[in-house]
Order: C-alpha cells, then structure tokens, then sequence
C-alpha cells in the first residue's frame, strides 16, 4: 500500500483515538515512510516525532496496569 508522508503524519496525530488494529496499522504504515529513501529529512523528523510521542503515551498507559511485572 502506498500512502503519502503528509497522510501518514496526519494519522499519527488521531492514533490514540482508533482501535488497536488501525494503531498498530499506522505505525507500520509511519516506519514504512521512515525507510523510504525519496521522503524529505524534515517530514521523516516530522514523523519521527509523532510516533515517539505515540509509542510513549502508548508505553504510559501499558506500565502499571495488570500487564506489568
């Protein structure tokens, strides 16, 4: 599938608002713009950003519930 950066930032910007599967989808779909050659410097360190911010939030929510150890 290919989608555009521009897209694929738009989407990380929602993912904490769809379901696990569409999560999961867009941060494939983010890593897949990360190792495309053709894509900008600053929309990769645009992306970047907003999957770490993701992935961190994400991280928050996960430690301390049941899951932990």
């Amino acid at each position: 599938m290919t989608i555009s950066p521009r897209r694929v930032y738009a989407q990380l910007r929602k993912i904490d608002q769809v379901d696990s599967m569409t999560s999961a989808l867009y941060r494939e779909l983010a890593q897949d713009v990360l190792a495309t050659p053709g894509v900008s410097i600053a929309m990769k360190q645009a992306i970047a950003e907003r999957l770490n911010q993701a992935n961190r939030r994400l991280g928050r929510q996960t430690v301390g519930g049941e899951d932990s150890y």
